[in-house]
């Protein structure tokens, strides 16, 4: 279907407009429904496969210059309405448990590969109880709602995000927040910083890392007596956690006599030793909650990885950071409260 449009000018200033912009909502060429299916493409696609798959699916026929430039202009917008209590209500209202995680991934900019920096809160019921025989193959519930954030920025501003945007979801500071993360100390002392009463919980799937190059370490790669020590550590940290791989790497130590072992130990021993309390594994299978911050992994591969780091993209920062906060609102379930917002 075609429309013609008709142009009035004023005689006396000479100014302009299409009368029925206003009633069929449209902003310049194009309406907000219209301006909402370009963001989502450009969200989900490079700017070139946004132009080509929106007019194969819908017949809208744009460029990829004016997908851009509707992304990167919607982007403060979004930021803008994030701070509003609106975009925080559905958080609010809905139950389950507070928790928090952060991770960051790597960007291809004009200045070189830079970290953008990515949280997300949620709330998640607590799934069945279980023990370590069933860490892997549990069910547990998907989080009820999610709000992300990202940024090229360095940690210091970043984390001073966290008790903003806490704030704004109602998730108090001073609340026991749970909180899983790698082992970056950056991440543990800012988060003891801006929330002194968190649960912090070291990623499982990190610390299973470290066991494994260990077991390397101390019997070689491949080898039967490698596997069979990893699988002992593996369960020292998930049925008793910080005590049992400590007992685990104290025993081993009396038979470490070449010096490549002896480091191999010493290097898990170090790793550990800062997150000595956050190795509460056993406690938290016991109550149904998780032990590996998968949801974080997930936010920094798929909605940014994905958008990001395509082949031969190479980002202004300013343009990255849009495209984060259009991308965040996709995977935080906020798209439709966004744009309903709008009308």
């Amino acid at each position: 279907m075609k429309l013609r449009r008709v142009y009035f000018v004023c005689r006396r200033c000479h100014g302009g407009r299409h009368a029925a912009d206003a009633r069929m909502g449209v902003v310049g060429a194009r309406t907000r429904q219209a301006e909402r299916m370009l963001c989502l493409a450009g969200a989900s696609w490079s700017f070139a496969q946004a132009s080509r798959y929106l007019g194969e699916l819908s017949g809208l026929k744009v460029s990829a210059g004016t997908v851009r430039s509707v992304c990167q202009r919607e982007a403060p917008r979004i930021e803008a309405w994030q701070g509003c209590p609106a975009a925080s209500e559905t958080y609010r209202k809905t139950p389950g448990i507070d928790e928090f995680q952060t991770d960051g991934t790597c960007i291809n900019t004009v200045e070189g590969w830079k970290e953008m920096r990515v949280g997300v809160f949620a709330k998640r019921q607590p799934g069945e109880p279980a023990d370590a025989s069933q860490w892997s193959t549990r069910q547990l519930p998907s989080p009820q709602v999610r709000v992300a954030f990202a940024a090229i920025e360095d940690h210091d501003a970043f984390a001073a995000r966290w008790p903003i945007v806490a704030s704004r979801l109602g998730v108090r500071t001073s609340a026991p927040l749970d909180i899983w993360a790698d082992g970056a100390k950056w991440i543990w002392e800012r988060a003891q910083f801006h929330f002194a009463h968190h649960r912090g919980t070291l990623d499982v799937y990190h610390a299973l890392e470290h066991t494994s190059a260990a077991a390397k370490g101390l019997f070689g790669e491949g080898t039967e007596e490698a596997r069979r020590w990893q699988d002992l550590a593996r369960d020292a940290l998930l049925v008793e956690g910080r005590a049992g791989i400590e007992r685990l790497v104290d025993q081993t130590r009396v038979n470490a006599v070449r010096g490549g072992q002896r480091a191999a130990l010493s290097s898990l021993a170090e790793y550990l030793r800062p997150h000595r309390n956050r190795l509460n594994y056993p406690e938290r299978l016991a109550a149904g909650r998780p032990i590996g911050s998968g949801m974080i992994e997930g936010a920094c591969k798929n909605y940014l990885g994905r958008r990001l780091k395509q082949t031969g993209a190479r980002w202004l920062i300013g343009n990255a950071n849009r495209m984060a906060a259009l991308g965040s609102l996709v995977y935080a379930d906020q798209w439709t409260d966004y744009w309903a917002h709008l009308n």
